[in-house]
């Protein structure tokens, strides 16, 4: 189966201090993102998989509930038509001809199922990374360093850090009681980066959620830079 604002200064600021600091190690994280549906009976072990990364330093791991499975007797309670249509975007972009669930992609460039954690493991490891390096957050601005691979979107997610319980009552997983961690409950589009030095205001962010910033190239290509709080 399958933004609060800070005047113009302030943010010139901001830039110029970053800009200044010392340069430090370069560091990167690997963006999972999984699209999942609580009415797919063949999803759990991957939500399950996705789950075991989701507190690693060097991981953001985001999950998006998509719609197109709810006709089977049971609406999922976290999708959105928007992820639904980031995975549709995704599909193209890695040659795939639909959409399927569960799936699993890594950094925008590569995908698999996600029902194997050791094959999991391996497309984490051997991941081109998102730098970290490109941004900074400081007092509610999100300012991207100048550098290559622009233009690209901005993309802020809100999402919720926890393991979540849903009791399924009817459908494929009907009577199951499924784990959900790091699910998505927002995501906005801050504007493009054109490979200058740029700011962006971020609303706050919600209580009980955390945020993270993407920086992606296209609608669904490579994520050249992630931020999580």
């Amino acid at each position: 189966m399958k933004r609060l604002l800070l005047g113009a200064a302030a943010a010139a600021s901001l830039i110029a201090a970053s800009s200044q600091a010392p340069a430090a190690p370069l560091a990167s994280l690997a963006v999972v993102e999984l699209f999942t549906s609580q009415g797919c009976s063949s999803c759990p072990p991957a939500n399950a998989n996705f789950a075991a990364l989701a507190d690693r330093p060097d991981v953001l791991a985001l999950s998006f509930g998509v719609t197109y499975w709810d006709y089977l007797g049971w609406k999922d309670t976290f999708a959105q038509p928007m992820f639904t249509q980031r995975q549709v975007d995704y599909e193209t972009a890695l040659g795939h001809s639909n959409a399927f669930t569960p799936q699993i992609v890594v950094n925008g460039r590569d995908d698999l199922v996600g029902t194997v954690k050791s094959e999991l493991d391996v497309a984490v490891a051997r991941s081109v990374r998102a730098s970290t390096a490109l941004l900074h957050v400081e007092n509610g601005v999100l300012a991207v360093h100048a550098g290559a691979g622009g233009p690209a979107n901005v993309w802020l997610v809100h999402y919720n850090p926890g393991t979540v319980q849903v009791p399924i009552a009817r459908g494929e997983n009907s009577g199951r009681t499924l784990p959900h961690r790091n699910v998505v409950r927002e995501l906005v589009r801050l504007g493009v980066w054109n490979g200058t030095e740029e700011t962006f205001p971020l609303p706050p962010t919600p209580q009980g959620l955390k945020s993270a910033v993407l920086l992606q190239q296209g609608r669904t290509g490579p994520i050249l830079a992630a931020w999580k709080e």
